[in-house]
């Protein structure tokens, strides 16, 4: 059975960082792109940023631009997302997602003073 379960969300400061985990089970985890989207109270969930299978292939909505990373340890079955100089507009519950279609249940995060 697949499964994705998201960890590290937390309440930050304005400036601070957080780094996302998902790790995931029931499938051939290295073989499959990840996703990571948000979804803010009211809003629509967005992207936020893809890894292709091997870690090469990257990419990130321009609102996260030179400000999160995503990578992704093969040999763990997870994937990462680093957050630095959180805004409060990146808050919103982060979700990861597989090439295979699954959802993770998503984990918390919010920017505020």
């Amino acid at each position: 059975q697949e499964q994705l379960v998201e960890s590290g969300g937390g309440l930050v400061q304005p400036g601070g960082s957080l780094r996302l985990s998902c790790e995931a089970s029931g499938f051939i985890f290295s073989i499959y792109g990840m996703s990571w989207y948000r979804q803010a109270p009211g809003k629509e969930r967005e992207f936020v940023a893809r890894i292709g299978s091997r870690g090469v292939i990257i990419n990130y909505a321009d609102s996260v631009k030179g400000r999160f990373t995503i990578s992704r340890d093969n040999r763990k079955n997870t994937v990462y997302l680093q957050m630095n100089n959180l805004k409060p507009e990146d808050t919103g519950m982060y979700y990861c997602t597989s090439d295979t279609g699954k959802w993770g249940q998503g984990t918390q995060v919010t920017v505020s003073s």
